[in-house]
């Protein structure tokens, strides 16, 4: 057991506190993580509602390995880390490759527990619910999993490899893995924030045409442009889906929808060209249910595809766009606005406003 300093969560919209905190040791899978950053996700501000208070949440953390558990061979004291999501690396999507499908996917993020129920975090022997997505990285330390923590070389600064966890894996994966898009193929993304515009660095990368961003901020598709966007719509503007078409001639290949927005996710599925492909990385309304008819799905015989965490497998995809980004194609840099800890409440405020595109925090040394 060690104190730490951890921004703590008292109830569901509330500021968070900066608290000492009492954290467990590592166990023989575990590894403890001293974090050096840790980028803010909206998942981090819609999730609140749904997990256990007091909490300590983050799950974009990068740090420096402290210390590791007697069972963990994958790295070790002094290692730099991006810390991902948790998987149980048991069941049958796990042993197939699939970690983002894991039969334990919703237990392991938003539980704030081990897999076997067991709490890692309190204050004064109160709990403290930790391990969001196995981790909980708004904290000076970290303690993860053998299986969610991915070495990386110690020459890319932390803090701009921190969103690699979660936001910006899923916005690439989405196009690279879930997608698959192909040289050629056309593109329109839905909302241009931190996954939209990894959505759009990914299009260029594989080499999509043309490549449509869609928002209702200038700015952002202002940075779509000069991050590879072909053409660009302001959605206050007008028939979305006519325009997409007018671009096309025909409608996209795929479309991503990242807004949450339910006339959006209905124009991504209009804009598609015939057996094109919609894919959701989020739902309007929190998932409550709106009105949706599935005509278009089948008049175009479109698909309707979810995705979870960018169809990655962090070991290899994370490495990858590491590689990406060391070369000049992957610029994430471009999206990160960096904020001492302290602040955290002010980049919370910022990222729910959208004046920051991916807030990350940096941990006092």
């Amino acid at each position: 057991m060690r104190s730490i300093t951890a921004a703590v969560l008292r109830e569901p919209g509330a500021p968070f506190s900066l608290e000492s905190v009492e954290l467990d040791d590592p166990r023989e899978d575990e590894v403890l993580v001293r974090i050096v950053a840790a980028g803010i996700c909206h998942t981090d501000i819609s999730a609140q509602s749904r997990i256990p208070t007091p909490a300590v949440l983050g799950h974009e953390g990068a740090g420096i390995v402290e210390a590791v558990g007697r069972a963990v061979t994958k790295v070790k004291k002094g290692d730099s880390v991006v810390l991902t999501f948790g998987f149980c690396g048991a069941c049958p999507s796990c042993y197939e490759g699939a970690p983002h499908r894991c039969d334990d996917m919703a237990a392991l993020q938003f539980g704030c527990r081990r897999s076997d129920g067991s709490p890692t975090m309190n204050i004064g022997g109160d709990v403290v619910h930790g391990a969001f997505f196995q981790q909980s990285s708004f904290a000076t330390h970290a303690l993860a999993t053998e299986r969610n923590t991915v070495p990386v070389s110690g020459g890319v600064p932390l803090h701009e490899l921190a969103p690699l966890g979660c936001g910006i894996q899923t916005g690439a994966g989405a196009v690279m893995n879930s997608l698959d898009v192909r040289a050629g193929e056309s593109l329109a993304v839905f909302g241009v924030g931190s996954v939209g515009l990894s959505a759009v660095m990914a299009g260029v990368v594989v080499g999509a045409l043309p490549i449509i961003a869609i928002d209702i901020h200038p700015q952002r598709l202002e940075l779509a442009r000069e991050l590879g966007a072909s053409h660009t719509i302001d959605a206050r503007e007008g028939d979305v889906s006519a325009r997409v078409r007018a671009i096309t001639g025909r409608g996209v290949n795929h479309s991503l929808e990242t807004s949450a927005d339910e006339q959006a996710f209905n124009d991504a599925v209009t804009c598609l060209s015939m057996g094109g492909t919609c894919a959701l990385v989020t739902v309007p309304h929190l998932g409550a249910p709106f009105a949706f008819s599935p005509r278009s799905l089948i008049a175009l015989e479109a698909t309707l595809k979810g995705v979870l965490e960018g169809s990655s497998v962090p070991d290899v995809f994370i490495p990858r766009l590491i590689d990406l980004y060391v070369a000049g194609k992957f610029p994430i840099d471009r999206l990160v606005t960096t904020y001492p800890f302290a602040y955290i409440n002010q980049a919370i405020a910022d990222s729910h406003s959208g004046s920051a595109i991916k807030p990350v925090l940096l941990l006092p040394s």
